[in-house]
């Protein structure tokens, strides 16, 4: 399993999954998670992905009209393939959707497997303009992310609730599957 931290620090909330990252690494994991701080190196995420794993679950700023510290969950266990033309490739702005959008492309070039499940635990941002630093809203959204990761890494994280709840739809990779224990947004 790997548990990717994305985002920029130097714009402020956009640094939220490298921090909830860092705090995951300093936590006691079952046996087989990898914690990586991905930054803004979206094309080396998208390789790595190809890496054999089974379960990747993504840390990122995720803007979604939501208020300022919400967690969202976004598993995208059934992405689509992108059209011909449609993932644009910028090394450094590349956001979930379009490294998985990738990931078709790339395991045919280099014989990897994209995993078999990759969810996204996001935070909606406050303020994502030039500073160091998160704001006090996704400061205290970063516990409670770390406790949904250690959820859905727990043995029994996709087997909650016994129940098909709908999920986010947004973006291209969403649809519509069963989801861990944890609601689609979580309030700190």
């Amino acid at each position: 399993m790997l548990v990717a931290g994305l985002g920029n620090i130097f714009l402020g909330d956009d640094g939220f999954g490298v921090e909830a990252a860092a705090r995951l690494a300093r936590r006691t994991l079952p046996p087989g998670v990898e914690v990586a701080d991905i930054g803004v190196r979206g094309v080396h995420l998208a390789y790595r992905l190809l890496e054999g794993y089974g379960t990747a679950v993504l840390l990122d700023a995720t803007a979604r009209g939501g208020a300022p510290g919400t967690l969202y969950l976004i598993d995208h266990a059934e992405a689509a393939a992108p059209a011909p033309g449609d993932v644009l490739i910028d090394g450094h702005r590349m956001t979930p959707d379009a490294v998985l959008a990738l990931l078709g492309t790339l395991s045919e070039g280099t014989g990897g497997s994209r995993p078999d499940r990759v969810a996204v635990v996001g935070c909606e941002p406050a303020c994502l303009e030039e500073g160091i630093g998160l704001s006090a809203a996704v400061e205290g959204a970063l516990d409670e992310a770390v406790e949904a990761v250690l959820r859905l890494l727990a043995p029994d994280g996709d087997q909650a609730a016994g129940a098909d709840r709908p999920h986010d739809t947004e973006g291209s990779a969403a649809r519509r599957t069963r989801e861990p224990a944890i609601t689609k947004e979580m309030q700190p």
